[in-house]
């Protein structure tokens, strides 16, 4: 049965030295999936109301720069945010335990108990536990707040979410700029592979198959840019 690390004491103790990595997949799926729906979708609206190249390249990259950074400052602000929260509940935490330790203390016991730890076992470990004041205060924030143990980077997360956009939003319009023939097909063609890869590249972080991961947003993706398409035939014949 294959296992994804080593297990060796030096292996192991190399690894715990590394810490826990931050994961910003979440970033870049989130920020692939929007740049590339948002762009196609602008692409297949203009194409159904029947727009100029010229048109389509200019709302294309004005959605690219723009979308592309309010997104990014959303998620900065949303992960600073998070990052914040993280902060004022530590802060707390800290007070309580300063204050009433025996409250906390009963806190952890409670938390354990319900975990299913009796007798001595738990009397030994909510012992351990408040023994160091910092490793106390990260129980609390994990097990009573659900808190993660590592923060993740505002910037790197903006960054992540920005790039995926602009990389993966400026596909549709690549046939457009090039001047090919039958441009909205092949600019059709290359957001479905971008969809289809994004979600196959999303499914190593899961237990789902690359193939339903990949169908699975490669659905969701076209099914947005068919709603933008239709929307563009219904202006065009209205106004």
């Amino acid at each position: 049965m294959r296992t994804e690390h080593r297990h060796s004491t030096d292996a192991i103790a190399e690894r715990l030295a590394r810490g826990p990595k931050v994961n910003y997949l979440r970033d870049w799926v989130y920020g692939g999936i929007d740049g590339a729906v948002t762009t196609f979708a602008i692409v297949a609206g203009a194409v159904g109301a029947d727009l100029s190249t010229r048109v389509v390249l200019i709302l294309g990259v004005a959605n690219l720069i723009a979308d592309g950074f309010s997104m990014a400052a959303a998620n900065y602000s949303g992960t600073r945010a998070e990052i914040e929260d993280y902060e004022r509940l530590r802060d707390m935490e800290e007070r309580h335990v300063a204050l009433y330790p025996e409250g906390e203390r009963q806190e952890i016991r409670q938390i354990f108990h319900n975990k299913g730890f009796r007798g001595g076992q738990l009397d030994t470990l909510v012992e351990l536990i408040t023994s160091r004041k910092d490793h106390w205060i990260d129980t609390m924030l994990t097990e009573e707040h659900g808190l993660a143990p590592i923060q993740r980077s505002p910037w790197t997360a903006a960054a992540s979410t920005f790039a995926a956009f602009v990389i993966c939003g400026a596909v549709p319009l690549v046939p457009y700029a090039l001047g090919l023939t039958g441009s909205a097909v092949t600019a059709t063609a290359g957001t479905a592979l971008v969809f289809l890869l994004i979600g196959s590249v999303k499914s190593l972080w899961s237990t789902v198959s690359w193939w339903r991961s990949g169908l699975e947003t490669l659905v969701i993706g076209m099914a947005a840019a068919g709603l933008a398409y239709a929307v563009g035939r219904l202006l065009e014949g209205i106004l």
